[in-house]
């Protein structure tokens, strides 16, 4: 291979992605559940706990160029009685489990420790 050419993507190579967040998630042992990608309206949440009707949006360098389309998609789900909450991919990728439980506790809060998952 030459030194300018791309390395295969094995998995010592690849990028971390946001895999090891609904990792956390998923595999919580508690009582509230998360969605992975679930869809509100035109938009798509990045993660969603129904029981507290939070929306999770995990935030790339790219959305620091296109504030204007989230600030409208967060005025939109806003819009329906969701929170919405931003975390910076940077603090996933370092923290997953530290962000999972963050997230957690925050939603049961909201939600309160035994509640039944509502279906919406």
């Amino acid at each position: 291979m030459s030194p300018c050419a791309t390395p295969p993507l094995t998995p010592r190579y690849r990028l971390p992605t946001r895999t090891s967040l609904p990792a956390e998630l998923a595999g919580s042992r508690r009582e509230l559940r998360f969605r992975k990608q679930h869809p509100v309206g035109p938009f798509v949440a990045d993660f969603y706990c129904p029981a507290a009707k939070i929306v999770i949006e995990i935030d790339g360098a790219v959305h620091n160029e296109r504030q204007d389309v989230d600030g409208r998609r967060d005025a939109y789900l806003r819009s329906l009685g969701l929170t919405v909450i931003r975390v910076p991919a940077a603090e996933v990728l370092a923290d997953p489990e530290g962000v999972a439980d963050g997230l957690y506790r925050l939603c049961e809060s909201v939600a309160g420790p035994s509640t039944t998952q509502p279906d919406g």
